[in-house]
């Protein structure tokens, strides 16, 4: 097995502690490392350590409505935080991938941004610097992004001047006893726009032996685009932004850059050492734009073992409401897959996956063979990216755009060659017939009805603080939501989704097909920004309201 600490970035030690991190820290005093850092190559190389190491997908997947509660008689979960994030509870755990862990290693990476930024600064921020300085700021910029996707509500036109943000942290710290404000999202959003357009003139392609492992051209256009997306204006302004950037990305011609996914399908799923999922992240696929070396066990709970079957994405989601579900596409069932890539599913365990996100191990114990698992996050794709500029041409109410855009998503991820348009996604999402038919829960002949936790189906009551317009819109934005569910299942954006649309969603327990219904998330649930870890709070950051 393939040692991977950050083996793919390679191993540089700096010696700089997080700027923000648990409590028994906050009283030590950060070593100041930038009168060290005055060469190109030492500044280049601590680059390495402005990328976080930690993943949130077991966080966001658990939290959202991928995830269902099995009760059947054995079930178990790993370990406390699986339970605790699932239930929407307090998370007290802090294996990897807990808020704890999150908070930590995001902070941990902006220290080493700032103390890159300092160095250049130190320097006098000459030219031959500015590709370096763009990186730190886009990393800056990333890990800002994702604090608060995490500890914080969605951005809201209306309610972002009063909704926490998280602290914004811009320069390199002698002291982490320091508490700061959170300050508010409006604050944040502002700040991390600034350090994006600053970025975007100077990012370079030639900083780094294998460019998809650090922010490129192609991946720092993507992510503006989907920080412009989350960073919702008014007059939807910001949009314009999303497609610009997009654009450049994607091109004239959006099929050249898509991922390969007939050929990609076409690696068997039981082929020795997970070669499909090796496949999927490997930086030569076109349709990868950034990857990250990431501590997780994601792998083992979504995927086909015996780690945490009591949550998981089952087959009553999958059959209802994501992968396996009626969508403008068509529908898979077990015999016929409309996608080239299989879902995967087995009568032992209560799991419907897609084999997507290997995993590596670092050996610690050379004689046990055991050591800390990492797991490839191809963060920012094409694929993903093409979703999010139809859904900023729909908004815009730009639909010719929108439709071309899904009809190229449509023809690389499935099997279905036909051309989406209005009358497609009315047949698909619109006001249903009233003549039954059989299949999933929920559907008709002709249209689909709004989910039910007891009929489910994979259209969803929308409550966003910006407008979408009954009708056409409305159809193309579920039909936009539900590609991207399936796109990145397993990847935590159906979370932000949630958020952002004001979408209610449940936790249910199944049974033997029986649904139980023993939580419910509102659009104004507190609980939509999950809480900062109790080491955090101890310290004298603000909390999240409960």
């Amino acid at each position: 097995m393939i040692r991977l600490h950050r083996l793919l970035f390679g191993f540089v030690c700096c010696g700089i502690a997080a700027t923000m991190v648990g409590c028994d820290d906050y009283l030590d005093v950060l070593p100041d490392n930038r009168a060290a850092l005055d060469s190109e190559e030492k500044i280049t190389d601590l680059l390495v350590s402005a990328y976080p190491e930690a993943s949130d997908y077991m966080l966001t997947e658990l939290y959202s409505d991928n995830t269902d509660r099995n009760d059947e008689p054995g079930l178990a979960v790993q370990y406390p935080f699986q339970e605790q994030a699932a239930t929407w509870g307090e998370i007290t755990d802090m294996n990897m991938g807990s808020p704890y862990h999150l908070w930590n290693d995001y902070y941990k990476a902006i220290s080493a941004a700032n103390t890159v930024i300092a160095a250049i600064d130190r320097l006098g921020n000459p030219k031959r610097l500015s590709a370096q300085r763009a990186e730190a700021l886009l990393c800056r910029a990333y890990c800002h992004f994702k604090l608060s996707n995490i500890f914080c509500l969605a951005y809201s036109p209306k309610t972002c001047h009063q909704d926490l943000g998280v602290t914004y942290i811009d320069a390199p710290d002698s002291k982490v006893s320091s508490v700061y404000p959170r300050g508010t999202m409006d604050e944040l959003f502002y700040k991390i726009a600034a350090d994006i357009e600053a970025a975007l003139p100077d990012v370079s392609d030639n900083l780094h032996d294998i460019v998809k492992y650090h922010f490129n051209r192609r991946a720092a256009y993507a992510f503006a685009a989907r920080f412009y997306l989350y960073y919702m204006q008014d007059d939807k302004s910001n949009l314009d932004k999303v497609i610009e950037y997009a654009s450049k990305v994607l091109g004239s011609n959006t099929q050249e850059y898509l991922r390969d996914w007939d050929a990609l399908g076409k690696i068997s799923l039981y082929q020795s050492g997970g070669q499909r999922a090796i496949a999927y992240v490997n930086a030569d696929d076109r349709a990868n734009l950034l990857i990250l070396s990431t501590k997780s066990y994601w792998w083992r709970v979504y995927r086909y073992t015996s780690w945490g079957l009591k949550y998981t994405h089952n087959e009553k989601i999958a059959l209802n409401e994501s992968v396996n579900a009626k969508g403008f596409w068509g529908q898979n069932n077990t015999y016929a897959s409309v996608f080239y890539f299989d879902v995967y599913t087995d009568s032992k365990y209560p799991k419907v996956f897609m084999d997507k996100l290997p995993e590596f191990l670092q050996i610690t114990d050379e004689v046990k063979q055991t050591g800390t698992p990492y797991m490839m996050d191809p963060v920012l794709t094409t694929d993903a990216l093409l979703i999010d500029r139809a859904e900023a041409y729909a908004l815009k109410g730009d639909y010719a755009h929108a439709y071309q855009d899904l009809t190229s998503w449509m023809h690389a991820f499935t099997k279905n060659g036909a051309t989406v348009d209005a009358a497609l996604l009315e047949k698909t999402y619109g006001e249903p017939a009233d003549i039954p038919v059989s299949g999933p829960e929920g559907m008709t002949s002709d249209g689909m009805k709004y989910y039910t936790p007891t009929e489910p189906t994979p259209k969803k009551r929308l409550n966003p603080d910006f407008t979408v317009t009954p009708g056409e819109q409305e159809n193309l934005i579920h039909a936009i939501l539900h590609a991207r569910r399936v796109t990145t299942i397993h990847e935590g954006q159906r979370w932000q989704d949630i958020k952002r649309y004001g979408i209610e969603i449940y936790r249910r327990a199944i049974k033997d097909d029986n649904v139980t219904v023993y939580d419910t998330m509102k659009k104004e649930d507190p609980r939509r920004a999950i809480q900062l870890p109790d080491q955090v709070i101890n310290a004298g950051i603000e909390a999240n309201p409960r």
